[in-house]
């Protein structure tokens, strides 16, 4: 088995790891019992799904040794931590494939502190047994030096869908409805580690503070999450705290998002923690929450509001005036039945946008993002944390976010700070859409 150490922030590789690795991450097949009798034959971390649990400490390195027994050239991508590009784990900033059968060390300094994860960054093209449509994706904590502590115990819970298939669907914001190209469609799906009413509950008491990690692990497709005779007190989003926690009734993430929210155990009884819509909780995304001495069938209640809204979370008012406004609009070249779409950025797609934009350190731009198509896009930006400042027509701060979920037909805007020089990627995480060419990358003066 070949061996390579990628060597800090230059990257050069060695042929030796000179240092302790700190972690061992092998990437193979499994067989996933999601159900009795119902197994996924998928790939997966360590044997698991979702893989070990990473919790790193706030600027201390680490050294994560990763084994690529996947069969396919794969890496897997450090999901919103502000690493060397060469350390991230995409191909498009430089970050180095692994062979199948070899193996390669990263190394780096985690930080900001919060919710991270990460999971393959691979192309998946037509195969839905690559990349993100499989299991290949884990938690990542990164522990402050001092955590004040304000939650009784922790809960990870991952949305994800299986089994999924492609099907043809038509375009009615085309003038030819009927000449789509292909999406994939699912007939399974998970919150945690097995389909609703067949895994252990969630075991609580009365009046314990339980912080839930919530993360959509699922490779297309939003969730929206309930817990019925309960609230969810958004405290974080993306891993980072947000300037007005907010209580709600329904947390909605688009691919990749997370979102950080206590839960006051103040209503006794058997529920269901599940996805708002019913296809999806059919299909087995919920899991039971049981308080202690209780038992009984788990309900379930349909909340009569689902709407997200990214300005609850952050403040009125503008932020600071940025150095340079940059315009990105979104579109679909359509396939036709039986082929994949294309999608583009400013009129080019992936890679013809290996340079989509330069910056210069230090300064602060303002994203323009106009989706001009009817689809959904969890837009993610690299190596990077960025500020929405308005959504829509109205102007908001203080909100800072790897990914924004964009509805079709709209706009919003979101200001970063130029301050981790190399190649950056700025992508659509629908893992169709970023095979399809809805990515680019930028470039530091």
């Amino acid at each position: 088995m070949g061996v390579a150490a990628l060597a800090g922030a230059s990257g050069q590789a060695r042929a030796e790891n000179p240092t302790p690795v700190d972690h061992t991450i092998r990437i193979a097949p499994l067989a996933l019992e999601i159900a009795p009798g119902k197994v996924i034959k998928t790939t997966g971390y360590n044997g698991t799904v979702p893989g070990p649990t990473l919790r790193l400490r706030e600027g201390k390195p680490v050294t994560i040794k990763v084994i690529n027994d996947s069969g396919y050239p794969n890496l897997v991508h450090w999901h919103s931590l502000m690493i060397p590009s060469v350390q991230d784990g995409a191909m498009e900033e430089g970050s180095p494939i692994i062979p199948p059968g070899q193996s390669l060390t990263y190394a780096f300094t985690p930080k900001p502190t919060g919710t991270r994860w990460y999971h393959s960054h691979a192309m998946a093209m037509a195969n839905l047994h690559r990349s993100t449509y499989t299991g290949e994706f884990g938690f990542l904590i990164v522990e402050p030096e001092n955590d004040p502590g304000r939650y009784d115990r922790e809960v990870l819970l991952a949305a994800r869908r299986w089994e999924g298939s492609w099907v043809s669907v038509p375009d009615f914001s085309s003038s030819t409805p009927d000449d789509n190209g292909l999406v994939v469609r699912y007939h399974a799906a998970t919150l945690g580690e097995r389909m609703l009413g067949h895994g252990e509950p969630i075991r609580v008491r009365q009046n314990e503070r339980i912080l839930f990690r919530l993360l959509n692990a699922s490779p297309t497709m939003p969730v929206s999450l309930a817990l019925p005779g309960h609230r969810f007190t958004v405290v974080a989003l993306d891993g980072n705290p947000i300037p007005t926690p907010a209580p709600v009734d329904t947390v909605t993430l688009d691919v990749a998002e997370r979102a950080d929210v206590i839960v006051e155990m103040n209503n006794p009884g058997v529920w269901v923690l599940g996805a708002t819509d019913p296809m999806d909780r059919n299909m087995g995304m919920g899991i039971v929450v049981e308080y202690e001495n209780c038992d009984g069938e788990a309900r379930w209640i349909q909340p009569t509001h689902v709407a997200w809204d990214y300005k609850l979370f952050g403040r009125p008012g503008p932020s600071a005036i940025p150095d340079e406004t940059i315009h990105l609009k979104f579109a679909k070249i359509l396939g036709g039945r039986g082929h994949l779409n294309r999608w583009t950025i400013n009129g080019k797609s992936w890679p013809e946008t290996k340079e989509l934009f330069t910056v210069q350190r230090g300064k602060r731009y303002r994203l323009v993002l106009i989706n001009n198509s009817q689809a959904t896009h969890p837009v993610h930006l690299h190596r990077h944390n960025f500020e929405i400042t308005k959504v829509g027509d109205t102007i908001t701060s203080g909100l800072m976010k790897d990914t924004i979920s964009m509805p079709g037909f709209t706009t919003a805007e979101v200001d970063f700070v130029a301050d981790n020089p190399g190649k950056t990627m700025f992508h659509c995480h629908h893992q169709d859409h970023l095979d399809e060419g809805f990515a680019g990358v930028f470039t530091y003066a």
